[in-house]
């Protein structure tokens, strides 16, 4: 027997948004590395504010924010997952863990490259 599928809820769909800043608050309150990124994403925000940066460089920089934290907070919901799976050491949930953890660093060296292309000439 089916069952029937659950109506619309603008109540739910507000609840929704709560959890998610939940997680980012979970996110700057429990992980290093995050405090770390969201540092430098104000810098680089001020930086784009002082050097006048294009829209289309506006528009890199916030996609780059966005990834890496993004990144960090999906990294931190696996290490998070894992660590609750397994608390002794296990082989394959460390190369789980170090598998998105190397994700986060590629994001990373990314978003340092497209701040190098952008503010690079500005600053020269």
């Amino acid at each position: 027997m089916k069952s029937q599928p659950e109506k619309f809820s603008w109540a739910k769909r507000l609840a929704s948004f709560r959890y998610a800043f939940n997680g980012l608050k979970v996110l700057i309150r429990e992980e290093h590395n995050a405090r770390i990124h969201l540092f430098i994403a104000c810098c680089v925000l001020i930086a784009g504010v002082i050097f006048k940066i294009s829209t289309g460089e506006w528009i890199a920089i916030i996609f780059c924010i966005g990834w890496v934290i993004a990144l960090e907070l999906i990294n931190s919901a696996i290490e998070n997952t894992a660590d609750f799976l397994s608390k002794e050491k296990n082989e394959t949930i460390k190369k789980i863990k170090d598998l998105s953890a190397g994700a986060v660093l590629i994001a990373a060296i990314a978003s340092v490259i497209i701040g190098l292309i952008i503010f690079l000439p500005k600053i020269l």
